[in-house]
C-alpha cells in the first residue's frame, strides 16, 4: 500500500489539503452521476463527465498557477472546479443550455457540457489582465483539436521570455514563465494533429505538459487497435530527450495513485516551467466508472472481469484506501464527507435548475396568457385551443415550444385583424430579438475593436512613387509593420531564411531576428495552432500557408476552433490571427486550386480577404492588424513579379473591408469577380469595347464580409445584367456572390437577362498551359460569355460570333 513517505520533502501534504482534496474527489464525482441522471431523466440533451479523472485533475491542479493556461477537452471539470474557475451551479447551468453569462459563463449556454473558458476579454473588448487568471481555453469536441493550438500557447511563453521588446506585456505573461496544460483521451493520441503536435513542441523546446488520460478505451475500441505498443508514451519513446539532444520528457504515473501523482506533476512543472521543456504525463490505469458519455452504457463492450477491475481501481476508492491507511481520517469521518458532497452536488443541482427554469417558466406563462386571448378574439378559437393545448401538454417546454406554438397561431389567424393579435406579433418579434441575442452574435467582433469600424485611409502617390515588383510592395510594407510593432510574429514554411517563396519577407529575419520571423517544418496544423495560441495571449501573428491548397491539412483546427472561438464563448476570447496564403491561376493539378467555396462554408468567423494586387493587400493587412478579428487572406500567385506603384505612405494607409471597387465602369453587362481574375475579366472588358460592349466590372475585394453596403445591386439597376467570375469550381465563390447579390440584395428584380456564373470546370486543371486554358476561365471565355448575353437581348446588333 502507498506511504505518504514517498512524497519528496518539497512535497509533504498537510492533512488538512489531503481531506480537502478527497472532498473535491468526491463532489466531482457526484455531480457526474446526477448529471448522467439528469440527461436520462429528459432535463439535460446530452452528458458527457470526468468522472475516473478525479484524482489525477486535483494533482494537476496543484501545481497549475495563475498565467498558466489550460487546453483540455470535456472531461476536466475537476481541473476547473480546484483552481476556482467552476462551480457545480455552473457546471449544471451548461447542461440545462442556459442562455445566460451570469449563470453560465463558460459559453452562455452554446456548448454542451463539459465545454470550459475563462473570460479573458471584457464586454469592451479589452483583455483581462491573464497572469491573474488560471486561463482555460474553451474546450472542442473534436478529438486531439485542442493540441495545435496548445503549441502556440506555450510558444508564446517563449517568446515572451526570449524576446526583450516584450518584456513590459506585463498582463500577459512574466517573463514567460507560464506552463500549458495539455490534456487528452489516449484514443485521441491516435490522430495525426496530436503526433504533429509532440513533434513540434520538441522541436521548439516549449513549456508544455501534456497529460494524457489513459483510461484503455476510445468508446469501445480498446488501446490495442489504437496505440502501438498498447501504450502512448512507449510509442513516443524516441522524442524522450537525452544526451544526444534536446527532446520532451516522459513521465508515467497510474491515475489512482494519489501521492506519485502529486509527485510527478511537481515533476513535469519545475522542468517545463524552468526549463522550456515539453513533457508528456502519460496517466495510466484510469477507468470510466460512468462509460464513455450517456449515449450508452459501457456494459456493451466491456467484460465482466473489465468492469470488476475498473471497480477495484476507481481512483477516489483508491485514494479514500490510502487516507484510511495512513490514518488521516476515519472511515466515520469519510462516510460523512461522502455524504455531505452527494448533499451538496444535489443542492448545486437544484439551484442550478431553479435559475434556469424560472425565466423560462415566466416567458410560458406569458406565452399561454398571450395565446388565450387570441384564442377569445378569434374566429378559430377550436384550432388555436389545440395548439396551446399542445404546448401545454410539453415535458419541459422551452423556448423553441413556444415560439413554434406562437408562430403556429399567427398562421391560424392569418388575416383577422384586432388587439390581441397585435400584440402576440409585437411579443413574437421582442422575443426573436432576445433569441438573436443569446444564439446568434459574437461570430465576429462586436467591440470597438472590429476591423470593419476601422477608419480607411487611401494609398497616397506622387510624382516620385516608384514602379516596382508587387513582392517589394509586401515587403516594405511587412517591414514598416514590423518596425512599429513588436508584437508581430511571422512563422512558416521557408519564411525565415530565404524570405519566402516569393521574397515577400527577403532580408526581414536578418533585420528583426529570428525570434519575430521564423522558419517552420512542413506542419500546417501546428502552423495554425501556433497562431492561434500565440494571437489567444496579445500577440499579433501572422502565419503562413505556402500554397492555398495546402490549407486543407489545417482546416479541422481553421473551423472548429479558431472560426468559432469568439461565438462558442460568447464573446468572451479572441484570437485575432491574419493567416497568410497565396494563390489562384497557377497551372497543374497541384497548387493551382482556389477552393473558395471550402473556404466560405467553413470559415465563417474568419474574415477572408482575396486582394487583386499587393497594394491592396498591403491596406487589408493595416486594416486587419488594427482589429481584433482573425483572417484569411489570398495573395495573387501570379503578381508578385507584376509592376506596382509603391505608394509612399506604406504602412499608414487602410483598405476598408467589405467594400467593393468598380475598377472600369460600363453601362452593358456587370462583372462581379475577385483576386487575379480581376486582370482578365479586364482584359476581356477592353476587347468587348471594340465590338461596343461596355462592361462594368467590380472587384469584391473581400468575400467574408461581402459588400456592406450594397454597392453591386446600384450597378446591376444600371446595366441590368450580371455575371459573376470564378477560377474555383462551379458553384463555389460564384454561387456565393450570385445568392448575396440576387437574393439577400435583391438584384433579380433589376435583371432583364439571366445571371450567369464563369467558373472553372468541376476537375483539377491539368499540368501545362493549355491544360490550363481548358480548364479555367480564361479572357477568350469571358468575351463570349458577355457577347452572348448581349446577342440574346439584341440580336441585329451582335451577330454570331461561331456558326457551329
Amino acid at each position: 500500500m502507498l506511504q505518504n513517505d514517498s512524497l519528496t520533502g518539497s512535497s509533504v501534504l498537510s492533512k488538512e489539503e489531503i481531506i480537502d482534496d478527497y472532498r473535491l474527489a468526491c463532489e466531482s464525482r457526484q455531480v457526474s452521476l446526477l448529471g448522467r441522471k439528469d440527461t436520462m431523466g429528459g432535463r439535460s440533451k446530452f452528458g458527457i463527465f470526468g468522472d475516473g479523472k478525479e484524482v489525477a485533475q486535483i494533482a494537476l491542479s496543484k501545481v497549475f498557477q495563475p498565467g498558466d493556461f489550460r487546453s483540455g477537452y470535456y472531461r476536466d471539470q475537476t481541473i476547473e472546479a480546484a483552481v476556482g474557475n467552476l462551480t457545480w451551479q455552473q457546471f449544471f447551468a451548461q447542461m440545462y443550455a442556459h442562455a445566460d453569462l451570469e449563470h453560465e459563463p463558460n459559453t452562455g449556454g452554446r456548448s454542451m457540457n463539459g465545454h470550459f473558458s475563462t473570460r479573458w476579454v471584457d464586454e469592451n473588448g479589452d483583455w483581462l489582465d491573464q497572469t491573474q487568471l488560471y486561463n482555460s481555453v474553451c474546450d472542442i469536441s473534436s478529438t486531439a483539436g485542442q493540441i495545435p493550438r496548445s503549441v502556440g500557447l506555450g510558444y508564446a511563453s517563449k517568446l515572451f521570455r526570449e524576446n526583450a521588446e516584450l518584456h513590459d506585456m506585463t498582463t500577459f505573461s512574466r517573463n514567460g514563465n507560464e506552463v500549458v496544460f495539455a490534456t487528452i483521451g489516449d484514443a485521441s493520441t491516435s490522430q495525426g494533429m496530436f503526433w504533429e503536435a509532440m513533434n513540434a513542441a520538441g522541436v521548439l523546446q516549449i513549456p508544455l505538459i501534456v497529460s494524457v488520460w489513459d483510461d484503455g478505451y476510445g468508446i469501445s475500441v480498446p488501446v490495442e487497435y489504437q496505440t502501438t505498443k498498447g501504450s502512448i508514451s512507449k510509442a513516443l519513446g524516441g522524442l524522450q530527450r537525452n544526451e544526444d539532444g534536446e527532446g520532451i520528457e516522459i513521465l508515467t504515473v497510474n491515475g489512482w495513485d494519489y501521492p506519485a501523482l502529486v509527485e510527478t506533476y511537481q515533476k513535469a512543472a519545475k522542468i517545463s516551467r524552468e526549463q522550456h521543456v515539453p513533457v508528456l504525463v502519460h496517466v495510466t490505469e484510469l477507468t470510466q466508472p460512468q462509460g464513455h458519455s450517456t449515449s450508452g452504457s459501457h456494459e456493451r463492450y466491456k467484460s465482466k472481469q473489465r468492469l470488476a477491475w475498473e471497480r477495484e481501481h476507481d481512483c477516489n476508492v483508491r485514494f479514500r484506501d490510502w487516507i484510511l491507511k495512513n490514518g488521516y481520517a476515519t472511515d466515520d469521518e469519510l462516510e460523512q464527507i461522502e455524504a455531505e458532497s452527494k448533499e451538496r452536488a444535489l443542492s448545486e443541482r437544484n439551484e442550478a435548475w431553479q435559475a434556469y427554469r424560472k425565466e423560462l417558466d415566466k416567458e410560458y406563462v406569458e406565452t399561454i396568457r398571450l395565446l388565450q386571448d387570441v384564442a377569445q378574439a378569434s374566429t378559430s378559437t377550436a384550432e388555436i385551443n389545440n395548439a396551446i393545448l399542445e404546448l401545454q401538454k410539453t415535458y419541459l417546454p422551452v423556448r423553441r415550444d413556444m415560439i413554434a406554438v406562437v408562430r403556429k397561431v399567427l398562421r391560424i389567424v392569418g388575416k383577422e385583424e384586432n388587439s390581441e393579435k397585435r400584440t402576440l406579433q409585437a411579443f413574437l418579434q421582442d422575443n426573436l430579438k432576445a433569441n438573436k441575442e443569446r444564439f446568434n452574435t459574437h461570430l465576429y467582433s462586436e467591440t470597438r475593436y472590429s476591423p470593419m469600424l476601422v477608419e480607411p485611409v487611401s494609398p497616397i502617390f506622387s510624382d516620385n512613387s516608384p514602379t516596382v515588383d508587387g513582392r517589394e510592395v509586401i515587403r516594405t510594407y511587412f517591414d514598416a509593420l514590423f518596425a512599429k510593432d513588436p508584437r508581430v510574429v511571422a512563422l512558416g514554411e521557408d519564411i525565415g531564411f530565404i524570405g519566402d517563396v516569393n521574397q515577400g519577407f527577403a532580408g526581414l529575419q536578418e533585420k528583426y531576428g529570428e525570434v519575430r520571423i521564423t522558419d517552420t517544418g512542413i506542419r500546417e496544423t501546428t502552423i495554425i495552432g501556433q497562431g492561434i495560441g500565440m494571437a489567444m495571449r496579445g500577440l499579433r501573428p501572422i502565419v503562413e500557408i505556402q500554397y492555398f491548397d495546402y490549407i486543407y491539412y489545417a482546416l479541422a483546427t481553421l473551423t472548429d476552433d479558431l472560426a468559432s472561438l469568439r461565438y462558442r464563448t460568447a464573446g468572451g476570447q479572441c484570437a485575432p490571427l491574419i493567416i497568410r496564403t497565396r494563390g489562384h491561376r497557377l497551372e497543374g493539378i497541384w497548387h493551382s486550386g482556389s477552393p473558395m467555396g471550402t473556404m466560405l462554408s467553413s470559415l465563417r468567423g474568419l474574415h477572408v480577404v482575396v486582394p487583386r494586387n499587393f497594394t491592396q493587400a498591403a491596406g487589408f493587412y493595416n486594416t486587419l492588424m488594427k482589429g481584433d478579428d482573425p483572417a484569411l487572406i489570398v495573395e495573387p500567385l501570379n503578381s508578385y513579379r507584376q509592376k506596382e506603384i509603391l505608394p509612399d505612405n506604406v504602412g499608414d494607409y487602410y483598405i476598408p473591408l467589405g467594400q467593393p471597387e468598380i475598377l472600369r465602369e460600363g453601362n452593358d453587362v456587370t462583372i462581379v469577380t475577385y483576386g487575379s481574375m480581376c486582370r482578365i475579366v479586364m482584359e476581356a472588358a477592353s476587347q468587348l469595347q471594340h465590338s461596343g460592349i461596355e462592361v462594368e466590372v467590380i472587384d469584391v475585394q473581400t468575400l467574408l464580409p461581402f459588400d456592406v453596403d450594397n454597392r453591386i445591386v446600384e450597378s446591376i439597376k444600371k446595366t441590368n445584367r450580371v455575371i459573376f467570375a470564378d477560377e474555383d469550381l462551379p458553384g463555389s465563390a460564384s454561387g456565393f456572390m450570385m445568392q448575396q447579390v440576387l437574393e439577400k440584395q435583391q438584384a433579380y428584380r433589376w435583371l432583364d437577362s439571366a445571371p450567369v456564373t464563369i467558373a472553372a470546370k468541376d476537375h483539377r486543371p491539368p499540368y501545362g498551359s493549355d491544360g490550363d486554358y481548358f480548364s479555367k476561365p480564361n479572357m477568350d471565355d469571358i468575351f463570349e460569355t458577355v457577347y452572348e448575353i448581349m446577342r440574346e437581348a439584341a440580336p441585329d446588333k451582335y451577330p454570331e460570333l461561331f456558326n457551329v
